[in-house]
């Protein structure tokens, strides 16, 4: 499964697929759901051991410096054991199709899909 890049994204492209692997590595371990709000939000549901937050918080950072069209919004819920995480991704309309592919690629991740 590929992911669209924008124009706009000034990560180098050396450590592009880095950063891609940190997320689906976030993806595959801690989201548990993908809600497409509308066409410019998209909302993840994550649970996972105690320091998510702070792991979540870290890499929407460091993507929001390469990329600063996103905004990126991490919410705490409550959890019966670690951390919930409700994290919600917003972008102007003209980067609507770099979040579609991001959701996509979030959900396909956390269900095992083939990438």
């Amino acid at each position: 499964m590929s992911f669209l890049v924008p124009d706009a994204c000034s990560l180098p492209t050396a450590e592009q697929p880095l950063r891609l692997a940190e997320f689906d590595e976030l993806f595959a371990t801690a989201v548990r759901a993908v809600d497409q709000v509308d066409a410019t939000h998209a909302r993840l549901h994550l649970t996972g051991p105690a320091g998510l937050a702070a792991t979540v918080r870290d890499l929407t950072a460091r993507e929001t410096e390469c990329c600063s069209f996103f905004t990126f919004t991490t919410t705490p819920a409550p959890a019966a054991d670690g951390e919930a995480v409700t994290l919600d991704i917003e972008v102007p309309a003209a980067h609507a199709d770099v979040l579609a592919s991001l959701a996509q690629r979030a959900s396909a991740v956390s269900t095992g899909a083939p990438s």
